[in-house]
């Protein structure tokens, strides 16, 4: 399955733990030169050493420029960058009204700046060999704000935007860029930050939260041949959270 992505050169943010560290053994799995990032260098060392024939980067996607810079030195090392997978920091959850500008500020260079960086650069290797994929994870709160996710429901909202104009303008060279939006997948952080469980999953019309593994499912499809024809598609895998159309 997916044979195609077998030696495509794969680049994922926030590959330390959760989503992005199974998306990015998903990738390793299929074949490819995978390359993961994160801001902390022993963690992003021991999950390259947990997943196996992948190269560890660090990015503190908090600093100006450090997007650039990854997709630097991940094209420098292995000659260019196929498969692009933004995956950045969850903003603090918080009211509007109990924000401060210094989050606002921190979470917009973190959450949506980090990812024009990326983007900016890894376009050029691209459009040169007139194929591409860019998926941003975000979440289901850029559909649906969620109560007390006031900058993420914010920032992640407005990377739908970016998604949808940038398909458009990069579509004639075969480049994709679509958005995964996960619900409540069972991570660290997220029992972390909603350590009531049973609440959590009444929500849920699957009354349970998703797995890290079913949304790599979805990230390793979206980078295949077989989803060519899909692009500036904000796909949700929330176990049916979303109520909207």
């Amino acid at each position: 399955m997916h044979d195609d992505i077998k030696g495509k050169r794969v680049l994922i943010q926030g590959a330390s733990s959760g989503i992005g560290f199974a998306i990015a053994k998903a990738y390793a799995k299929a074949g490819a030169t995978v390359g993961i990032s994160s801001s902390n260098p022993q963690r992003i060392e021991e999950a390259a050493r947990k997943i196996g024939h992948v190269t560890p980067f660090v990015c503190d996607v908090f600093k100006e420029g450090s997007g650039t810079a990854l997709i630097w030195q991940y094209i420098e090392k292995f000659g260019g960058l196929d498969i692009l997978i933004t995956n950045t920091t969850d903003p603090p959850k918080t009211l509007f009204l109990d924000t401060k500008l210094e989050e606002w500020h921190k979470s917009f260079q973190g959450v949506f700046m980090n990812v024009i960086e990326c983007v900016l650069e890894a376009l050029h290797p691209m459009k040169e060999k007139q194929f591409g994929r860019i998926i941003f994870m975000t979440s289901v709160a850029a559909k649906e704000p969620v109560p007390g996710l006031t900058i993420s429901s914010s920032l992640r909202a407005g990377l739908l935007g970016l998604m949808k104009t940038l398909s458009q303008e990069v579509a004639s060279h075969h480049i994709t860029v679509n958005s995964i939006l996960p619900g409540f997948t069972k991570t660290e952080k997220l029992l972390q930050r909603f350590p009531k469980i049973e609440e959590l999953t009444k929500l849920i019309p699957a009354k349970r939260l998703g797995s890290t593994e079913e949304l790599a499912s979805l990230a390793l499809f979206l980078g295949s041949q077989g989803a060519g024809y899909i692009n500036g598609q904000a796909i949700a895998c929330d176990g049916g959270l979303l109520k909207g159309l």
